[in-house]
């Protein structure tokens, strides 16, 4: 497939969509940026810092008035942008919190956005008003602590809380397992008719989706708990054994979401920790 990048594709009625010229195997053919609105406008994940993005994105909007720039979590592919693009078009930056970490994650395009400097922090159920029409802050730490996602009437912006090509990293310090949990069955509970995600396609049928990721985490826990429960082991001897075939830039990534599920399992109570091995309790 041709990947459709600095070209802005609308996806339904005052809801575009650009992709930015990163693509990884962590961020599929790159990340998507939104623009919701049609006389005023609201930027969704602005993405990276590249110039033929930030060209495009501005002559997608024109001459209309950005309203807010909304970030849903700081790691460098979604939010480098936010400060270029709000130098030309002068909106403010308004969406997750500031958050900054010396290291996290598997790789180098993950690493927090230091940068990141909003006028406004939006917390669970705040707004922004775009066209008369609402943009409300849906908190789901989880991926990373201040991730948010966007809801806008009955279709919502997952930025990676929920993607559409893949499961989630989650990945200590920050990424939290149990809390990413929590946050998608707050999802499951909403009646959202779609969710535009940052990385790969529209989810069509997001609370039959959501139960799928619910599912496919508990049984990967189920199979850490077997795998402990046969010998003491360490992250790496869990990763070969409980992701055969895996492909060999996903390893380390696959390392942080076995050791953010021990974390989890053993503030519950259910494994510990040896010096590098762990075993049930």
């Amino acid at each position: 497939m041709e990947a459709p990048y600095a070209r802005l594709e609308q996806v339904e009625p005052g809801i575009g969509r650009m992709l930015a010229h990163n693509p990884s195997a962590f961020t599929y053919f790159g990340t998507q940026t939104y623009l919701v609105g049609e006389h005023e406008l609201a930027v969704i994940d602005p993405g990276p810092d590249l110039p033929e993005h930030l060209d495009a994105l501005e002559q997608a909007i024109g001459g209309r008035d950005v309203i807010a720039i909304m970030c849903t979590h700081t790691h460098r592919d979604h939010s480098p942008a936010a400060r270029p693009l709000a130098d030309r078009t002068g909106a403010p930056i308004i969406g997750c919190a500031p958050l900054a970490l010396e290291s996290v994650g598997p790789r180098a395009d993950a690493s927090f956005d230091g940068d990141y400097a909003p006028e406004r922090v939006l917390e669970d159920g705040d707004a922004v008003e775009v066209d008369g029409e609402r943009i409300v802050a849906v908190a789901t730490p989880g991926h990373t602590s201040n991730h948010l996602c966007f809801a806008h009437g009955d279709a919502l912006f997952s930025g990676d809380h929920v993607m559409g090509w893949s499961t989630t990293v989650v990945v200590p310090p920050d990424g939290d397992m149990a809390a990413y949990m929590q946050s998608l069955d707050k999802l499951r509970q909403r009646d959202d008719r779609v969710y535009y995600p940052a990385h790969g396609g529209a989810v069509t049928n997001p609370q039959q989706y959501v139960r799928h990721l619910m599912g496919h985490r508990m049984q990967r826990e189920k199979q850490i708990l077997r795998l402990v429960a046969e010998r003491p082991r360490a992250v790496p001897d869990i990763v070969a054994n409980a992701y055969p075939g895996l492909d060999p830039r996903l390893v380390t990534a696959a390392g942080g979401s076995v050791l953010a599920h021990l974390l989890d399992l053993q503030r519950r109570g259910l494994v510990e920790q040896a010096g590098d091995e762990w075993t049930t309790a």
